[in-house]
């Protein structure tokens, strides 16, 4: 089968490979990025972002202002009983939905040059330096650089048997758009036995409700109307919200086996970005910050190493493990440890009590999750 040499291929076109191949761009190399779907589409997301990924977004011109964020300068959460904190949220946030940030970045990869591929990649192999990217309708490509890009879970993981596919996970989250009475300027974050709710508004007075869940709690009821009214309406917050809005899909969006295992930011000689590298739990509200500055740092490595600045791909590889445990190894401990105590309501309601009482922690154990704005 005939192949064809790029530079630069990019596998996978959610947040955190459109926004590498659009810094690529912006520093004048060849990228090819092939995505398997069509924009605009949902993706299951909190679609909360935090503030610190402005500065860098606005040096690529890519500023997000133009669709029309929510401005989110308050958290509120409370336990599955309703008992409820609040707090400033320390740098801010926006919501802004995938469907509207996705298609944003992809026109804008585009008008900088991008050659996109909509097709679905079977195969990523690594011999003589050179990268053998095999897809189902486009053929053979190589590259000198791959990066994966491709999401929490996908058959690529399968295909090249990394660590944490191999485990299952009980996790499954849902998501959906509602329309109706919800403050623009606050995310919410409710939980209920077995899991916990992101509540937020987005673009188009849009409220974006997403939650994950314990597959085994879910599975006893008949449906998902059935296990929200049954287990999510119990948090009297939630069965407010829900009872209160109109929804906007035809159904939600779910996606099962949700890993929050360790993953390798550098597979096979791939560097991995976005919840390909590491996934944050969704309580923390920064999952699409971490994809957006994860894109960052290996678009800064990659230039370097393209213009001879770094003598070698092992040097590429041990800098960009190095960098990513740097900004994001600490923030995935503090979220996984969170979720392991709100998980567990007997850790839970004296934490909740504590915070209530010294209401300047919450606002410390936030900047734990979050990073500073990055440029």
């Amino acid at each position: 089968m005939k192949s064809e040499k790029k530079d630069i291929i990019i596998v996978g076109g959610g947040l955190a490979g459109l926004t590498c191949a659009i810094h690529l761009l912006k520093s004048g190399f060849g990228v090819t990025l092939i995505e398997k779907t069509h924009y605009p589409q949902h993706r299951v997301c909190g679609e909360y972002i935090s503030n610190e990924v402005i500065p860098y977004l606005k040096w690529l011109d890519a500023d997000p202002a133009g669709l029309n964020p929510t401005e989110i300068t308050r958290l509120s959460i409370s336990s599955a009983n309703g008992k409820t904190i609040n707090t400033e949220l320390p740098l801010g946030g926006f919501g802004i939905s995938r469907f509207a940030l996705d298609h944003f970045l992809y026109q804008k990869a585009l008008q900088n040059g991008c050659t996109f591929i909509n097709d679905t990649v079977t195969a990523i192999d690594f011999k003589d330096d050179v990268f053998s990217i095999s897809t189902a309708k486009t053929g053979l490509l190589n590259a000198k650089i791959a990066i994966g890009a491709f999401g929490k879970r996908s058959s690529l993981d399968q295909k090249m048997e990394r660590g944490f596919i191999q485990k299952k996970s009980p996790w499954l989250a849902v998501k959906a758009h509602y329309k109706g009475d919800f403050p623009d300027d606050l995310v919410a974050l409710h939980n209920f036995k077995g899991g916990y709710c992101g509540v937020s508004k987005v673009e188009n007075d849009r409220i974006n409700i997403c939650y994950l869940t314990d597959y085994q709690s879910f599975k006893a009821h008949k449906n998902i109307t059935d296990f929200q009214k049954q287990v999510l309406y119990k948090n009297p917050h939630l069965k407010e919200v829900f009872e209160n809005c109109i929804p906007l899909f035809d159904q939600p969006l779910t996606i099962s086996q949700i890993s929050f295992e360790k993953k390798e930011s550098v597979y096979n000689h791939i560097l991995m970005v976005g919840d390909t590298a590491g996934l944050i739990h969704p309580l923390c509200g920064n999952g699409m910050a971490m994809a957006i500055h994860s894109a960052k740092l290996c678009a800064e490595l990659t230039i370097q190493f393209l213009n001879g600045n770094i003598s070698s791909r092992n040097l590429l590889e041990e800098k960009y493990e190095k960098v990513w445990n740097l900004n994001f190894k600490n923030r995935l401990a503090v979220g996984k440890l969170l979720s392991g105590i709100i998980r567990k309501g007997k850790l839970f309601a004296p934490l909740l009590n504590l915070l209530i009482k010294f209401p300047s922690i919450l606002p410390q154990i936030i900047k734990k999750t979050h990073g500073k704005p990055i440029i």
